[in-house]
């Protein structure tokens, strides 16, 4: 909506996991550098934490991007850990390209050991991915992924286990210490600093083709304080800065726009009553826009017509 009216080729903003975005602050690119040493030593597991919205599933996509352009690894990414130790055999072997709808367990293990030992042969190493791991209810669930580690050589793991979820994942498992000593890296990913934050902010700018300031300098610091350098907070903020801005006519966000928007998104009834002027402005910026198109089309056609 707002994208021609800030000089966007699109919404740099969205909430959603997109590589393309991934900002390598120092922290993500130790994350990322330690994800892919696991994965390409061939280790057994590694335990990566985050607060919510710290950006631990582009994590996920950005390593998975790497390992599908190296063509040496085949990957199972699980989305939705909230599965039985069983299930969670199935969609492994699923993914690994197998027949994951029997039930029976020995025969499940069966498949999974032919696969596994397939990769290998092939110069191929299998990588499971599990994302939003806090999930996972049941001790005896990560007992099963614990016994997964068990495929393995005399000298090497036939896969590699990466865990990824909120800051309680971490003390799930160091109650779990026969899983805990399995986990060859660790690493938690915090939140931007107000530097970063700004990086960041630039950065998504960047890549959607705006190459000029349309965030006042002392902007950055309010979007920090009040997103507490969250990046999903920090986009959340900044999407609605720029929506708020198209709709109001602004040249550009300042600190006193980003306060009222973080006002805004605090009031219990942002929902109704603020989303409604929200949508007002946004209409009449809208309705202004198609009416100066109208007339520049009027003042362009030939006498006559």
């Amino acid at each position: 909506m707002y994208e021609a009216y800030w000089g966007l080729s699109e919404k740099p903003f969205e909430n959603t996991p997109d590589p393309r975005f991934f900002y390598y602050s120092q922290q993500h690119k130790e994350a990322v550098a330690r994800m892919l040493y696991v994965v390409r030593e061939h280790k057994g597991a590694a335990l990566f934490t985050g607060e919510y919205g710290c950006g631990k599933t582009l994590l996920s996509r950005v390593l998975w991007r790497e390992l599908q352009q190296e063509n040496r690894y085949q990957s199972v990414f699980i989305l939705n850990p909230r599965l039985s130790g069983k299930e969670f055999i199935q969609e492994i072997v699923h993914q690994l390209g197998g027949a994951g709808d029997s039930q029976d367990k020995i025969e499940l293990f069966h498949s999974l050991h032919k696969i596994l030992y397939a990769n290998h042969n092939a110069n191929k190493h299998s990588v499971i991915i599990i994302d939003e791991a806090q999930a996972i209810q049941d001790k005896d669930t990560f007992e099963e992924i614990r016994l997964l580690l068990n495929f393995q050589l005399d000298n090497a793991f036939l896969l590699t286990i990466i865990l990824l979820g909120q800051p309680e994942l971490k003390y799930t498992v160091m109650s779990l210490p026969q899983f805990m000593h399995r986990m060859a890296v660790r690493f938690h990913l915090k939140a931007f600093n107000e530097i970063e934050t700004k990086e960041y902010i630039l950065h998504r700018l960047e890549i959607c083709g705006l190459h000029k300031p349309i965030f006042s300098d002392d902007s950055f610091k309010e979007i920090h304080l009040c997103s507490a350098g969250i990046p999903r907070r920090i986009n959340t903020v900044c999407d609605l800065a720029l929506l708020v801005g198209f709709g109001n006519g602004l040249a550009s966000v300042d600190r006193q726009a980003i306060i009222k928007i973080n006002e805004d998104l605090e009031s219990p009834d942002f929902d109704v009553k603020n989303m409604q002027t929200l949508s007002n402005s946004v209409n009449n910026a809208a309705d202004k826009t198609s009416s100066n198109i109208d007339l520049m089309k009027l003042n362009t056609q030939p006498p006559g017509q």
